[in-house]
């Protein structure tokens, strides 16, 4: 234990780092695990959408989607979803949506969005469009 105390005397902003990380790296967890929103695997989230009649929403833009997206998804760019213009999806406000981004990163927000605009079952997909494609999964390309 003196030991500790001494490297963390001797090395306070490194220490200091290293309990700010861990802080962050916990509540990090915490606010994962206490979320209305989950990420899914794209296996996972296949069968939600199967199974309960639900959607994908992809929020990346109109030329990418076109390049290549999960068939009989929507496409609603989350510059739409920031301004509360989702009508398109009405008739799923109790049913499954998966959000769908390019590598999961931005998704996060837009699903946020719409679980407080009254969707009930809302999640991402885990690791975006690159996932589902390292999955093996179709896309539809226009």
């Amino acid at each position: 234990m003196e030991q500790i105390l001494a490297f963390a005397s001797d090395h306070y902003l490194m220490s200091t780092l290293w309990v700010i990380l861990l802080i962050a790296l916990i509540v990090t967890y915490a606010q994962a695990a206490t979320s209305k929103i989950k990420a899914l695997p794209p296996q996972q989230a296949t069968l939600l959408v199967d199974r309960n009649n639900g959607v994908f929403v992809d929020i990346r833009s109109v030329d990418e989607f076109r390049k290549g997206h999960i068939q009989g998804s929507l496409n609603i760019p989350a510059e739409r979803i920031r301004k509360n213009d989702f009508g398109a999806l009405e008739k799923y406000k109790s049913a499954p949506i998966v959000v769908v981004c390019a590598t999961g990163m931005t998704a996060k927000g837009p699903a946020t969005q719409l679980s407080k605009a009254g969707y009930e079952q809302v999640a991402l997909l885990q690791g975006g469009i690159s996932a589902w494609q390292s999955a093996s999964f179709p896309l539809v390309k226009k």
